[in-house]
């Protein structure tokens, strides 16, 4: 049996695909690019993450790993932002992060 929310969808699916882009496709092309401010799948989880909240992402996600707490519409648009990253690279992984970067600060 797959991941249900309580209206029955199964969000199986849309997490493998956003737990493969934070953890294994984004590591991959920074390292391939090798210029990429970061560089570690936890960092882009936390760039993913807080511009998807537009905030610190643990101050408006339960849970842990955050992604499993996400509605199916969060994980499609956090799925965006994470295709953004792999098709644009580092200028938006740049812009991004410095978002991320901005709104820690504040804290």
């Amino acid at each position: 049996m797959g991941q249900q929310t309580l209206d029955g969808a199964d969000l199986s699916a849309l997490r493998a695909e956003y737990d493969q882009k934070v953890h294994e496709a984004l590591p991959a092309r920074a390292k391939r690019d090798g210029d990429w401010p970061i560089q570690l799948d936890h960092c882009f989880g936390r760039v993913v993450l807080d511009n998807l909240c537009e905030d610190v992402w643990d101050d408006e996600i339960d849970g842990r790993p955050a992604y499993k707490s996400l509605s199916r519409d969060d994980l499609e648009r956090a799925i965006e932002i994470a295709d953004r990253m792999l098709t644009k690279g580092r200028p938006v992984v740049t812009e991004l992060n410095e978002n991320s970067l901005r709104w820690r600060s504040d804290e």
